[in-house]
């Protein structure tokens, strides 16, 4: 072999050392958002970067959990700095290959995989906002996004069974039921909860104090034994039947 090639070789050895060597430090939280911090072009501002642009063959896996409540957990350990979350959230991504949903944190380096309980997103205000001789209704998320009831961004109710771990149960029920005598999921367990399409195919799950807001902000009637509640946003009606009081 030749000077030339073994240069080649050299050189791509060390770039393959190198995207490893990020990858691995990029599981490091505290890496992660330095990372983002010094990298430039990937951001301004919270403006979501262009996930779909990026397609990196870096896959690893980071102790990272998003809980049923929208709490992170990364290590065994409450994440509490909310800009560090919000700052991780512009990068959520989500696939789904051969019926089976996977989270990421995508960077254009590596996807981190990542545990989400129900949804990765969870919206805890709604308002109303007048706008062109037009009312929206307008979600909030906690981690900074903000969307407007539409034909894009719509509600949607489907079945949640809480984990088999108490703490989990007790800390993640949004609409409350009644547990069996060991505390344990069961069929009287599912839970029917709300959620919306927010971004890149991530719903968010309407919080309680929202959805019961939504409850005065929208007409409730009868039909048929279940309860229609009915939403106007941009001159559209929405509405949501619920098999739940």
């Amino acid at each position: 072999m030749n000077d030339n090639n073994k240069s080649v070789d050299t050189a791509a050895e060390n770039n393959a050392q190198a995207s490893h060597d990020i990858a691995s430090e990029l599981k490091n939280v505290d890496a992660l958002s330095e990372y983002f911090k010094s990298a430039a072009g990937i951001r301004e501002g919270r403006a979501i970067p262009p996930l779909e642009n990026w397609h990196p063959e870096q896959v690893e896996d980071m102790d990272l959990t998003i809980k049923a409540n929208g709490e992170w957990w990364h290590e065994g350990v409450h994440m509490t700095r909310q800009s560090l979350v919000n700052l991780f959230a512009t990068i959520l991504w989500k696939e789904e290959n051969a019926g089976k949903v996977e989270y990421f944190l995508k960077t254009p380096v590596q996807k981190l995989r990542i545990q989400v309980e129900d949804a990765p997103l969870l919206i805890n205000d709604v308002g109303i906002v007048d706008e062109d001789d037009k009312r929206w209704l307008e979600f909030t998320t906690t981690t900074g996004d903000v969307v407007r009831l539409d034909d894009e961004h719509a509600i949607s109710l489907r079945a949640y069974i809480p984990e088999d771990d108490t703490s989990n149960i007790n800390a993640s029920n949004i609409y409350d039921n009644d547990k069996n005598e060991e505390n344990k999921p069961s069929e009287s367990d599912t839970q029917v909860r709300p959620y919306m399409m927010v971004r890149n195919n991530l719903h968010a799950l309407i919080g309680r104090n929202a959805f019961y807001h939504l409850t005065e902000i929208g007409e409730l009637t009868e039909r048929d034994g279940e309860t229609i509640l009915t939403l106007q946003s941009g001159g559209k009606s929405y509405a949501l039947s619920m098999p739940f009081s």
